[in-house]
């Protein structure tokens, strides 16, 4: 009798915890449309949390993950999905990985994923990324070979966004990859390139006079030239 009792109460102890998971999962779906509704991103951020721990699941992973890199926590998105690259992965969870490691200046790491992105889209916006990370960690051979890309899959409706000054600004996709063409070209040899570089500074602000970053390495690459000249032995 008392085995037939235990047996009742575990059997009805079951049946209550699957009731309360249902209730709860029921409860923070609502939550989480109610969060959504009111633009509550850390509100959106608690629902998705709960409701992966109730059932846990690829997609609501890579959404957590998705949502905290869309609010510039890095570390977490990263906690949320790792950081190691798996076939497996989906297209959001490559995207998280990629453009977190970049922001947290893990250009080696960023690379890896953006490769893969690059594998499933050649698209001349991740092209950018990769000829950009590259040039940080001085591969000028790979670099220069997403600038050919960027350059000739460049159409004139892209646009590349720069955040170095407030506000920001846009300037056509094609100038962003002819700055870093001007930045490998001087790069790849400092003395013999440097006329090179300006020469392609000068064609970018015809076209984007508004392109601070050239305009910057444009002065600096002339103060450069200045020094050259007043070092020069005099016969």
């Amino acid at each position: 009798m008392k085995k037939i009792l235990i047996v009742l109460i575990m059997g009805f102890g079951f049946q209550i915890q699957g009731q309360t998971n249902s209730d709860l999962l029921k409860h923070y779906e609502a939550y989480y449309k109610q969060m959504q509704l009111q633009g509550d991103v850390q509100g959106v951020i608690n629902a998705m949390t709960h409701l992966n721990v109730l059932s846990p699941s690829e997609a609501r992973t890579d959404t957590l993950a998705y949502i905290y890199m869309s609010e510039n926590k890095y570390v977490q998105a990263l906690n949320t999905i790792g950081i190691v690259s798996m076939s497996t992965d989906s297209d959001i969870a490559v995207e998280v990985k990629a453009v977190s490691l970049k922001a947290l200046k893990k250009p080696k790491l960023a690379i890896e994923h953006f490769n893969e992105m690059f594998k499933r889209t050649q698209n001349p916006l991740i092209a950018y990324e990769l000829a950009e990370l590259n040039l940080q960690i001085t591969n000028l051979e790979e670099s220069k070979k997403h600038i050919n890309f960027g350059l000739a899959n460049t159409t004139a409706d892209m646009k590349k966004a720069y955040y170095e000054t407030q506000p920001p600004y846009e300037v056509p996709l094609k100038s962003a990859f002819m700055y870093l063409n001007a930045i490998a070209t001087y790069n790849k040899d400092k003395k013999a390139n440097l006329n090179a570089a300006i020469s392609i500074l000068d064609s970018i602000l015809i076209d984007a006079p508004n392109f601070n970053l050239a305009k910057l390495s444009k002065t600096e690459l002339l103060r450069q030239k200045q020094a050259a000249k007043t070092v020069e032995p005099k016969n």
